[in-house]
């Protein structure tokens, strides 16, 4: 699975609850979730490690579905136009 299916599965899935509940909202669950993978990366439990950095993505891709942006296509500002550099 590739970053654009997983971002239309998580719309198909959840996209209408995510809608209901709005940016601001889900915002604080995703920084809820980056907090939980602080605490995660401080540790030596691997599998925690693993299921906070999906449950961030999967917000990740939360946020971005309810404010139309396609996480794929904005990742190309890496992978296009030979970046040199740091950013």
């Amino acid at each position: 699975m590739d970053i654009g299916e997983f971002q239309k599965f998580i719309n198909e899935k959840y996209g209408r609850r995510d809608r209901e509940r709005g940016t601001q909202a889900t915002f604080m669950w995703f920084i809820e979730e980056v907090g939980e993978l602080a605490t995660a990366l401080a540790s030596d439990d691997q599998a925690n490690k693993i299921e906070e950095f999906a449950d961030v993505f999967a917000w990740l891709c939360t946020l971005a579905n309810i404010n139309d942006v396609d996480i794929a296509k904005a990742c190309e500002k890496y992978t296009k136009n030979h970046v040199q550099g740091y950013k």
